[in-house]
């Protein structure tokens, strides 16, 4: 008997360890029909009240230590399911596949009463300013960044076809168990470690990119700077997101109310904090909005944890899902995030591939308001990318990285590796980069540019061209080009010859050294095409006539201080000769009419470029900016120098010019530009400001769209421009005009200029050239449309003054072709 005792209490130490062993269920939740993983869903053990939602891909962990005998996964719009689990057990790569729900729902009843979720809501957006990591005068921490990009949804038949048969080792790599893992065809990773730095006032984020590690793109330097933590950084706290150039509203925002429905739906604890789940859905249709959840913090109802994505129809372009998962940890009671989770589906066309990409982002190794040298905090050079950045090792990156790579993500590597290795890659590469440049490779040489072999206008009648350029085999550091025209009409030969060459690439400086002679239009926006390029020929309004043969000698230094900030110091010599029966006509002090067979000027220029915190995505030589959020200002002198290689006039113009992106949500964004110019001195109105028309039906943002070439000339003058897109603000708003998404803009353009008398008198206007009065300005304004099959734009213009000049039009339709979200 005296045993009995000690039995009770050893089956009660057994019962005890029996009914807290730990159950665990891991796996992925998705469509039953589509097999799309499905954020959001809401788990739970039954009759526990343990739940947790799956994240952006579908994937889902939840645990207890309860006795539990069911998980059940729920979603509004798709039937409930119940899956026996055991208590206990370890459970992993579970699917579960979820089915829409064909039953509508019952009448709900809606009593008095305010919505819980408003009451906390308004206490999340007063408690704003102390929980945004922005209200620290200082902070700074190391990050870790993860960036995948692979082509998805390539179905059996594509992978079967000759353009993928060269990759079929790829696809026997997927796991064909896995029946949510749809075939992808990797073609991108990189990893990043950087520190990043802030200062409050004046508000500074520097980024130092300590280790960079990209695969998959043959010229790893332009993508690092796109690699660390100052890309597509989603802060919650900001009243309005901007996710690929479309402003998104924050479901914390002041006006959430306005644009959301927010219901509470459960309060857990999230570690040691206690914190109420709120889900917010888009009030409209195809608003800029989220869908998803967060958790808030009872005390200082911060944001926990964020678990949201794009509302599906949301009117943003070949974007398929965007999702963000975010994780804050509290530092010395301040929220700080911990971890970012960001994934896109990039989709062109529906059932054809698309594009997979997800960021992940870890920090740690915070400090706060420990500031450091205040010559540190540059204002300019906010992103640095260190020498080693690219040469860091293997060790190094096993000892720094914040977490392990998976097996899939190390075996990308050298998937990628090998996938650039075969000759059908090669072959896309070719003819991608033939595709954006214009130029094909043959080693050392290209040839090209491809859209200018053949044109026609009525001064050359068929015009030939054929030139080309050295390629990155034969030197990154300096560049040969050039090419020869004729005309089939004039039966003359046009030539060109150049070279570029760095001095040094860290900081960028160049050499331009050129010379031409060919025809130019004079009177013609720099955006504009060139007279030889085919589609200008095409869709010409006007026959082109009004060419100039100009022989120009230039050199140009380039010293670019930091990134965004460039000078430029030129010298240029220019021969310019009427054609096609026009001449230079001038009167004598007896009353004489005489002819001038050329203008020959000297010009040494300066020009000043300031863009704040633009990016590049760079080549060798040529680069692309990927714009910036701060305005853009400008300032271009130029000296005439009367007597130097026979120039014939002596003056200085000057020319003030600023542009910027003002985004005025929820009305979409209007772009601004503003420039100024003056000419001090005498000159012919071949080198007046002639300003800038456009005689074709493509829409030229930059041009006077119903003006005339050569129409306008002025030695004082300022323009002023408005381009407002409206995002879909009114259609969206009609039912029949919705599936559409279409976008209204709208533009508006003025131009106050003149001429002095001095520089009237010196040659004789040819009859279509004018100037504009001080009390009369030239304007035109417009109306269109964009997005029409996502990729074409039309506007409808009305000339408003100077409508009885000989030989335009007052009123057109414009159109272009655009890519943009």
């Amino acid at each position: 008997m005296r045993l009995f005792p000690v039995v009770i209490l050893l089956l009660s130490f057994l019962d005890f360890r029996l009914s807290a062993q730990t159950t665990k269920v891991s796996g992925k939740v998705a469509d039953a029909s589509t097999l799309e993983p499905m954020p959001f869903v809401s788990i739970a053990f039954g009759k526990t009240g343990v739940g947790t939602t799956s994240d952006i891909e579908g994937q889902f962990t939840i645990q207890t230590d309860k006795t539990v005998d069911s998980l059940v996964v729920s979603y509004t719009g798709y039937k409930r399911k119940s899956v026996a689990v055991k208590s206990g057990s370890q459970t992993g790569g579970l699917v579960v596949l979820l089915e829409a729900s064909t039953t509508s729902l019952m009448e709900v009843v809606i009593k008095p009463g305010e919505n819980p979720a408003h009451a906390l809501l308004r206490k999340v957006i007063a408690a704003k300013p102390r929980n945004n990591r922005e209200k620290i005068d200082y902070y700074q921490y190391e990050v870790y960044n993860k960036v995948e990009f692979d082509v998805n949804n390539i179905n059996k038949k594509l992978q079967k076809s000759r353009l993928l048969r060269p990759f079929d080792f790829v696809f026997d790599n997927i796991d064909s168990s896995n029946v949510t893992e749809k075939p992808s065809l990797p073609l991108f990773l990189s990893e990043s470690i950087s520190e990043v730095y802030y200062r409050k006032k004046p508000k500074v984020t520097k980024e130092i990119i300590k280790a960079s590690k990209v695969a998959g793109i043959q010229d790893n330097k332009s993508v690092s700077q796109f690699s660390g933590d100052l890309y597509q950084n989603v802060n919650i706290y900001d009243n309005n997101i901007l996710v690929f150039g479309k402003t998104f509203v924050s479901p914390i925002s002041d006006n959430g109310l306005l644009y959301y429905r927010y219901y509470l739906i459960d309060s857990l604890f999230i570690g040691r904090h206690r914190c109420y789940q709120i889900q917010f859905k888009p009030r409209r249709k195809q608003e800029l909005l989220f869908s998803g959840n967060m958790w808030i913090n009872d005390t200082t109802f911060a944001v926990r944890r964020l678990e949201m994505a794009m509302a599906g129809d949301a009117n943003i372009n070949f974007i398929k899902t965007f999702n963000v998962v975010q994780d804050y940890v509290n530092v010395e009671g301040t929220w700080m995030i911990e971890k970012d989770r960001l994934v896109v589906d990039f989709v062109l066309q529906k059932s054809q591939p698309g594009f997979y990409g997800r960021k992940s982002t870890s920090y740690r190794n915070f400090v706060l308001n420990q500031p450091l040298d205040e010559k540190f905090y540059s204002k300019t050079n906010n992103l640095i990318v260190e020498e080693s950045a690219e040469k860091q090792n293997a060790d190094y990156w096993q000892t720094n990285r914040h977490d392990s790579l998976s097996d899939k993500e190390r075996n990308i590597y050298r998937l990628v590796d090998t996938i650039q290795t075969l000759k059908a890659y090669k072959t896309w590469y070719d003819l991608v980069q033939m595709g954006v440049t214009g130029y094909k490779s043959f080693g050392k040489i290209e040839f090209g540019e491809l859209f200018k072999l053949i044109s026609f206008n009525r001064v050359e009648g068929y015009r030939f061209r054929f030139g080309g350029r050295t390629s990155n085999q034969f030197s990154t550091w300096h560049e040969l080009n050039g090419y020869l025209a004729y005309g089939t009409l004039d039966e003359r030969f046009k030539y060109a010859a150049g070279y570029r060459g760095f001095l040094s690439k860290d900081p960028r400086q160049m050499i331009f050294l050129n010379y031409k002679s060919d025809y130019e239009i004079l009177g013609q926006s720099q955006n504009a095409f060139s007279q030889d390029n085919v589609i200008a020929s095409v869709f010409r309004r006007n026959p082109l006539n009004s060419l100039t043969r100009v022989d120009q000698y230039s050199g140009t230094f380039s010293h670019e201080w930091v990134q965004g900030i460039e000078s430029r110091l030129s010298f240029v010599n220019r021969k310019i000769i009427p054609l096609n029966g026009l001449t230079y006509r001038y009167k004598t002090t007896d009353g004489l009419t005489l002819e001038q067979s050329r203008i020959i000027t000297s010009e040494l220029r300066f020009s000043q470029r300031i863009a704040v915190g633009e990016r590049f995505v760079a080549g060798e030589f040529d680069r692309v900016s990927a714009g910036t959020l701060k305005p853009v200002f400008t300032i271009n002198y130029a000296a005439g120098l009367k007597g130097v290689f026979s120039s014939d006039y002596n003056y200085h113009r000057i020319n003030l010019g600023f542009t910027d992106r003002v985004r005025i949500n929820p009305i979409g964004y209007i772009d601004l530009a503003l420039d100024y110019g003056k000419i001090f001195g005498k000159v012919p109105y071949p080198l007046m400001e002639l300003h800038g028309g456009n005689e074709t039906y493509y829409y030229d943002p930059f041009a006077f769209n119903m003006m005339n070439y050569f129409e306008f000339a002025s030695d004082q003058f300022v323009m002023l421009s408005g381009y407002h897109h409206f995002d879909g603000f009114f259609l969206n708003k009609i039912p029949l005009m919705r599936k559409l998404k279409w976008r209204e803009v709208a533009t508006a353009k003025m131009l106050f200029g003149g001429v002095s008398s001095q520089n009237r008198e010196l040659l004789i206007f040819p009859p279509n050239l004018f100037t504009l009065t001080p009390e009369k300005p030239y304007a035109e304004a417009g109306v269109g449309v964009e997005n029409i099959f996502k990729i074409l734009r039309f506007d409808i213009i009305w000339r408003l003054t100077y409508r009885d000049n000989p030989n335009i039009s007052n009123f057109g339709l414009r159109g272009t072709l655009q890519f943009i979200f």
